[in-house]
């Protein structure tokens, strides 16, 4: 096998193939013996087919299938044999049976960055103190009141905060109806968020039975990318109007809330112990980022090109994936939304995810971290909790090496961060104004 590597850029390779006759021979005259063994032609007996009835027939298919195994056969042999630490799927940009019998091909590959690792211990980060305040507490049970308040009719007033109505509504842009911004007996919780303050507030000061226009102006960064930047004319009646009947806040309250509750003093507890939980979850996160983005400044190395497309291919499905889930049916296209806009707006994230990774790991070889099976079945016993399932049926789950390979990759960045937050020069800072959390907005389509 000959083989030749030329830059065709940065940290892109081209290599040609050559493998010879001799090798390419012996690939036809296999795939033509198993050929003819497995199928039958009218007229001769199976097994027993003309080597030229099989090339008149199947000759271009066996061709295709031949040029096929010698890429698979030789394409990692000509990695090692040129030195070559490729980091993405080959691209075959060409291949050929040559009129000497030799089989040629050109194939593009990216290949690893060099860069020498700069600090990555001792990085200097500052952590706010995670204090949960009565504050927070009072906002949780004041939710949790909402939701286990029993419903009852209003007729006589106009809809306020806390309200739950069922509403008819279609959006306009530009005086033509938005099939994706309707709705028919939908429900909204007024003063929620969950359909955006900016929707929610259409309704307030109406009456049950009543028919209106109301326009709306959504900022560019709107949450539902449909009504992103749109100004929307919204023909809007209300069918049903109800308030919730909120209990008292007591121990019956409390009892009522959960069998482990005997007082409202223990309901307070649980609460701030998992508010506790929650925000040091967020503030590990966010330590997490100031590290993450403390590495990625001290290091300035070219990325593979292949290896971004891919995560921006990532991003826009996750993009795809969530107007799915918000709206049945609903595409990029529906929404305005085009894969140029997606590509050129998730670049750069793209390149942080990259960029990001390839520091992790130089770290995990210069630190020799790797996963054991103590780290692997500790991961199983994880997902197992989560989603009610025994190691078993996790490991079952992953059997597949498709599935099993990014699941192992995450776990290892996981543990680099881990080392990483370990080495870090951590200074505790004042806690913030805690602000209780609320949901995202979703906008307005049903």
């Amino acid at each position: 096998m000959q083989v030749t590597v030329e830059n065709v850029s940065g940290l892109t390779r081209k290599m040609k193939i050559m493998i010879p006759g001799q090798d390419v021979v012996a690939k036809i005259d296999a795939a033509y013996a198993k050929l003819g063994r497995d199928v039958a032609i009218k007229g001769f007996r199976k097994g027993k087919t003309p080597r030229q009835v099989l090339e008149k027939n199947f000759g271009e298919k066996v061709r295709t299938e031949v040029a096929d195994k010698l890429i698979q056969d030789t394409y990692f042999d000509a990695l090692e044999q040129m030195k070559l630490d490729a980091v993405a799927h080959p691209d075959v940009k060409a291949f050929n049976f040559q009129d000497d019998g030799s089989f040629a091909y050109d194939v593009e590959v990216d290949v690893r960055p060099e860069f020498e690792l700069g600090q990555y211990k001792g990085l200097a980060v500052e952590q706010p103190e995670v204090v949960v305040d009565e504050t927070l507490v009072d906002h949780e049970l004041t939710v949790m009141r909402q939701q286990m308040a029993p419903l009852r009719g209003v007729e006589d007033r106009a809809i306020r905060n806390g309200d739950l109505i069922v509403i008819n509504f279609q959006g306009f842009h530009d005086n033509t109806p938005m099939k994706e911004v309707r709705g028919e007996d939908y429900s909204v919780d007024i003063g929620s968020g969950r359909n955006g303050k900016e929707f929610e507030d259409l309704f307030v000061g109406l009456l049950k039975g009543e028919e209106a226009l109301r326009t709306v102006a959504f900022p560019p960064g709107f949450a539902n990318p449909v009504l992103a930047g749109k100004t929307v004319e919204f023909k809007i009646a209300i069918k049903d109007v109800k308030e919730r009947v909120l209990p008292a806040l007591d121990d019956e309250f409390a009892k009522d809330a959960g069998a482990e509750f005997t007082s409202l003093a223990d309901l307070r507890e649980h609460i701030r112990a998992r508010l506790q939980k929650q925000r040091e979850d967020i503030a590990n996160g966010d330590l997490t980022d100031k590290i993450l983005l403390k590495l990625l400044d001290a290091h300035d190395f070219e990325v593979p090109s292949r290896l971004v497309a891919y995560e921006i291919n990532a991003l826009i499905k996750e993009t795809e994936d969530n107007l799915e889930r918000r709206s049945p049916g609903m595409t990029l296209e529906a929404a305005g939304i085009t894969h140029e806009q997606l590509t050129e707006q998730y670049k750069d994230a793209a390149i942080r995810r990259v960029k990001g990774d390839f520091i992790l790991k130089k770290i995990a070889a210069q630190e020799n971290i790797t996963l054991t099976d103590e780290d692997m079945n500790n991961a199983f016993q994880r997902v197992g909790d989560a989603y009610g399932m025994t190691v078993a049926d996790v490991k079952h789950y992953f059997r597949k090496r498709e599935d099993l390979l990014p699941f192992m990759n995450e776990l290892l960045s996981e543990k680099i961060v881990n080392f990483l937050r370990t080495a870090a020069a951590i200074t505790k800072v004042p806690a913030a104004a805690a602000q209780p959390r609320t949901e995202t907005a979703t906008g307005a389509s049903a």
